[in-house]
């Protein structure tokens, strides 16, 4: 195996430790050198004296939660640095400890067997930060709006199936009237909006329960929890958007294509960087995000084709892909009703999230505007398979078929 690197490093990350293993060859032989060091900061710039001092080109260290990163910062700009995904470099079963840990990413940086993950420049690092903030928040908003259904139901007021919204307009003026102590469900119904899709008699019935007053605290106490989080989401908001100032030009196209919205463009940008020169092809990009089935096969049977799991720029996209083939003239839901009928409708939408990120990709890379292929993509493309598969059908159900095209 070929040696790449002659003084190398590797560093096992901990939260409060870290052992490092320096690898420098120099001749026939192989000088090997362990030190231990502390995470502090007097502790890092220790360390990064101590590498440049040996001379340290290279530097792999695991991307262990978020330990890793104080390291990173502190060594950036001094070494070359490598993230290892730990999935990727597990040692041999066995023989586990710290220093043989990283004694085994200094062996495989040596010979060039480690491939470093994507680590953004801190622009894009603070963006992520954001974009993945807001989703929590979002998540738990919705964890609170549960809980006061949950309570509504407790005391009997059947709310939600007469709303759509327990958050609208008018669930929030009536949530807030019996939090107040309003309990007169005629009265209550009122406050209700004339857009409302239930009749007022049926409001009316669905808000006569018994509320206690360990009722109305806990919606009170649910109620302040989503107003805090509605303005941690704006204040976050507002934050995405001037960081997004250098990428207006790039969000701005990406927002043409069917389903991404101002929201899916910035968790794009966040997540990928805005920089394909980082992924060879749209195959990598697509890969990296988990969007592609995984070539998991032995005696050339597969064994497995379940895709990565993802957390961000996946789920994402997959949310996406159900908005984007609501549009009935656009390329996106040819493909959806075309792999729905072989393959289901889950594995059709993430196809259909694969496809807005190989055109996100493309339309990053190129500065290109977005155009879509169209509905009838797949009738133009794949005509005389078509027409071939529907004869032969045909003929199967004892029919004598003969086509012709026609004139133009």
């Amino acid at each position: 195996m070929d040696l790449l690197h002659l003084r190398c490093a590797g560093i096992d990350v901990h939260k409060t430790q870290l052992q490092v293993f320096v690898r420098v060859v120099e001749g026939q032989s192989v000088h090997k050198t362990v030190r231990e060091y502390g995470t502090t900061t007097p502790e890092l710039l220790r360390l990064r004296e101590w590498l440049e001092s040996e001379g340290v080109t290279p530097v792999a260290m695991e991307a262990t939660g978020t330990y890793w990163k104080p390291v990173w910062h502190v060594l950036e700009g001094a070494v070359e640095l490598l993230l290892a995904n730990a999935r990727d470099v597990k040692a041999v079963p066995g023989r586990k400890s710290d220093v043989l840990d990283c004694q085994w990413l200094a062996d495989l940086l040596a010979h060039g067997l480690i491939r470093g993950s994507l680590v953004p420049p801190a622009p894009i690092q603070e963006l992520r930060d954001l974009t993945r903030t807001r989703k929590q928040l979002v998540r738990e908003r919705g964890r609170h709006v549960q809980r006061v259904q949950k309570i509504l139901e407790d005391a009997n007021l059947k709310l939600a199936s007469v709303i759509t919204d327990l958050q609208g307009k008018s669930g929030r003026t009536i949530l807030d009237a019996i939090v107040a102590g309003e309990t007169d469900p005629a009265r209550l119904a009122r406050l209700g909006s004339r857009r409302l899709h239930a009749s007022a008699a049926d409001l009316e019935a669905a808000l006569q329960g018994r509320v206690s007053a360990h009722h109305r605290f806990m919606l009170r106490l649910h109620l302040t929890q989503i107003d805090g989080v509605d303005q941690a989401i704006t204040q976050l908001e507002g934050r995405v958007e001037a960081c997004l100032a250098p990428f207006r030009a790039v969000v701005e196209r990406l927002i043409t294509i069917p389903g991404v919205s101002a929201t899916t463009a910035a968790v794009l940008v966040a997540e990928t960087g805005a920089d394909m020169s980082r992924f060879p092809s749209a195959g990598h990009l697509v890969s990296w995000a988990g969007l592609c089935p995984q070539l998991d096969e032995s005696a050339r049977k597969p064994r497995s084709r379940r895709t990565r799991p993802g957390q961000w720029l996946k789920t994402t996209l997959v949310q996406a892909a159900w908005a984007a083939v609501k549009r009935k003239d656009s390329y996106f839901y040819a493909k959806f009703v075309r792999l729905r009928q072989r393959r289901g409708a889950k594995k059709a939408i993430v196809a259909v999230a694969s496809a807005m990120l190989t055109a996100a990709y493309h339309m990053m890379r190129d500065e290109t505007e977005y155009e879509d292929l169209g509905a009838d993509f797949f009738n133009r493309f794949d005509r005389d398979k078509i027409a071939t598969r529907l004869i032969r059908r045909l003929q199967q159900l004892g029919y004598d078929v003969k086509a012709h095209p026609t004139a133009a």
